[in-house]
């Protein structure tokens, strides 16, 4: 299996599957002296893991986060930094009846076809487990662009029918980090209806970067829009992603999309602060649809590996919703997007 890393000039490299002893990360590229907030990363982690939010699995894991290598009393050190989550909550009997047969929605048939082989525990690789170890390259992302003014905040402003009208960010300290109280606390009310029906829902992932300088990206095969989009999308719940006003520009005149500028600056922010595939040195906004959680415990037709029709019902601990916990995996690989590039732009000064 190729493609487990991510990045040039801060290169990702994840490892570990959703029922094995530990998922972990290693890190190359980071400067060095630089001061690591352990809390602060510890902090993200919790944001993520299982049973650390009420609206998603019951499966609860620590999530404690070790540094095996690179960091020498709290400082980095410029070498490949490796940090490492164990896991201690598994259930790998929940998969025992997915032997011979694919879940709907997931990797299982693809990834079989593939490999000739998968790890049923989970999804292994295919996991949605995979991402802690994103999220904790993503923290340190996250604390080496808050060193250059840049900063990511992201949250939950649709979960099936029910939609965010405000951005108030002060107001995104609810369990979905949406900013909007009032449509955080229907969106909380249908997931736990949701999850009494057997079943699961999607919606929508916002984004915010504040302080990117203009010109990070190249003007074509290296888009920004292009290296934000594949991190995004390589998360697995990922089913779209649209920038500044998205789709909704397929309705607009010129002369509504058009970003004007006057010599006090831009007067819209359609293009989501990205101009021709360099950055425009305004809020660079995106939004990422998620798509329900795969494993449900209600009867789906699907077949075994002789090709024979069956029902199955998924045993085990789900996310209703995947949006509260993948909000930080959003922001993670963003982060990770950025300090590359602006490591490649600017150097590590």
């Amino acid at each position: 299996m190729g493609h487990n890393s991510f990045g040039n000039a801060f290169t990702v490299t994840t490892f570990g599957e959703s029922h094995g002893p530990a998922l972990g990360v290693i890190i190359d590229g980071v400067e060095s002296g630089f001061k690591i907030d352990m809390q602060a990363l510890q902090e993200q982690m919790n944001r993520r893991r299982p049973g650390g939010n009420p609206s998603g699995t019951k499966r609860n894991e620590i999530d404690e986060l070790s540094i095996l290598s690179g960091v020498y009393e709290g400082y980095t050190t410029g070498t490949p930094i490796a940090m490492i989550l164990y896991s201690t909550n598994q259930k790998s009997a929940d998969y025992d009846h997915l032997k011979d047969v694919f879940r709907p929605g997931h990797a299982d048939w693809t990834f079989y076809k593939k490999y000739g082989i998968r790890d049923i525990r989970g999804g292994g690789r295919s996991s949605g487990r995979e991402t802690s170890a994103r999220v904790a390259a993503g923290a340190l992302a996250m604390q080496l662009l808050a060193k250059r003014g840049i900063t990511i905040q992201a949250g939950t402003v649709q979960v099936g029918s029910i939609v965010a009208h405000k951005r108030n960010w002060d107001e995104a300290d609810n369990v979905m980090s949406c900013p909007d109280r009032v449509a955080a606390v229907q969106m909380t009310a249908l997931i736990e209806q949701v999850r009494a029906e057997n079943d699961s829902i999607g919606g929508v992932i916002e984004c915010r970067v504040n302080g990117v300088p203009a010109g990070l990206g190249e003007p074509v095969f290296g888009k920004l829009q292009a290296l934000l989009s594949h991190a995004v999308m390589s998360i697995g719940a990922v089913k779209g992603i649209q920038f500044g006003s998205g789709f909704a520009c397929a309705s607009m005149r010129g002369s509504e999309c058009n970003d004007q500028r006057t010599s006090e600056g831009f007067l819209s922010n359609h293009a989501g602060g990205i101009l021709g595939g360099i950055s425009s040195g305004q809020e660079i906004v995106l939004q990422a649809a998620i798509k329900p959680t795969s494993s449900i415990s209600r009867a789906q037709q699907t077949v075994n590996k002789n090709n024979e029709t069956t029902t199955l019902v998924v045993e085990g601990r789900h996310d209703p919703c995947i949006c509260a916990r993948a909000v930080v995996v959003v922001e993670a690989m963003v982060a990770i997007t950025l300090i590359d590039l602006y490591y490649t732009a600017f150097g590590r000064t």
